[in-house]
């Protein structure tokens, strides 16, 4: 391999192991490409086959006649019409399995706006998950050639890494403190693999966590909780952390749920971290009392014990700090503590 090419091999595996968004990484990318294949406009984008959408990381050089028809739904018809999506080596207008003249984006737009030539590179993980595409077009018919082809069809899964949401995901839950294992949650309640973590029986297709944990984000980008977790009868706790995901492919995941162990509980009891959860809810005492079955003299006891084991003077300030530091137990999960302990040991 020539050591110009080996530069370009070097720098691209760098940028994929950058941190920052995809975006951000698909455009560093466009240097060291540059050099393989001298591009006078390129594209990386996502494919949401499920939503027959894209979703553009970076584009440029391209005009806005040209760049609107390569974000329609008729480009990706004509994709998938020509095969241009299906598994396989980069494509060059000339290695295309059909004439030029039978395909639009080239005869209606890329010809006319002055391109001479261009390539399809197929983005999929090493994992085998179809992200989308690179897209590059030259003004000269000796670009791209034989070998430029060629290695950045040994690079598409380097490049799909680089720009896969699922791999920024990863990294950024792996930031949780002590994360010992996790999911990803879909669009249908379904769980999927995160990558990097395990998963967890509490975390298990149909939990009541999963709902619970889409509850507790409302609107928001992270939430954190916790969760009984009974299995072995020692009344212990999970820290459950919530992050919703970005609105990139594959859109049918809409949030990272990641279990730890939990954070200093200042000595609360498993009631008064129930009263805490209804106190972030926002209910009165009397609304308290009713739902955990106690007198309103009791849920002003516990509220009494809560203030004091936080230093927080009034249920407001202790119900901030218990948002702030995810020290409480959302009801759904105070009221089917056992039916987790139930999942999780059927689970087990």
């Amino acid at each position: 391999m020539r050591s110009d090419t080996l530069e370009v091999v070097s720098e691209v595996a760098a940028v994929a192991a950058t941190p920052g968004s995809a975006a951000e990484r698909a455009e560093a990318l466009l240097a060291p490409i540059g050099r393989l294949v001298p591009f006078v406009a390129a594209r990386i984008y996502l494919l949401d086959m499920m939503r027959r959408a894209e979703h553009p990381l970076v584009c440029v050089g391209y005009d806005e006649n040209v760049r609107s028809y390569l974000e329609s739904r008729q480009h990706l018809d004509e994709l998938e019409l020509h095969g241009l999506g299906r598994k396989g080596p980069p494509l060059r207008l000339r290695d295309m399995p059909v004439p030029p003249e039978r395909i639009r984006s080239w005869t209606e737009y890329l010809g006319p706006a002055g391109f001479r030539e261009g390539m399809v590179v197929r983005l999929t993980t090493s994992d085998g998950r179809y992200l989308g595409i690179l897209g590059l077009s030259t003004d000269s018919v000796a670009h791209p050639t034989d070998a430029a082809r060629d290695v950045l069809g040994a690079l598409s899964p380097v490049i799909a890494a680089a720009v896969d949401p699922l791999g920024s995901i990863g990294a950024v839950t792996r930031l949780v403190g002590r994360a010992r294992a996790g999911v990803l949650l879909t669009r249908d309640g379904s769980i999927r693999p995160l990558p990097g973590l395990p998963g967890h029986p509490v975390l298990a297709n149909g939990s009541p966590l999963l709902g619970v944990a889409v509850a507790q984000l409302k609107g928001m980008s992270r939430a954190s909780f916790l969760c009984p977790y009974d299995r072995d009868g020692a009344g212990t706790h999970l820290q459950v952390t919530v992050l919703a995901c970005p609105a990139l492919p594959p859109t049918y995941v809409t949030a990272a749920i990641v279990v730890s162990p939990p954070v200093d509980l200042r000595r609360l009891t498993r009631r008064e971290l129930q009263v805490l959860g209804l106190v972030v809810e926002g209910h009165a005492n009397r609304r308290i009392a009713r739902i955990l079955r106690l007198t309103e003299r009791t849920v002003n006891t516990h509220l009494e014990h809560i203030g004091a084991k936080l230093g927080a003077r009034g249920r407001t300030l202790a119900a901030v700090y218990a948002l702030r530091e995810g020290v409480y137990i959302p009801h759904p999960l105070g009221v089917s503590q056992v039916q987790v302990r139930r999942r999780a040991a059927a689970v087990a």
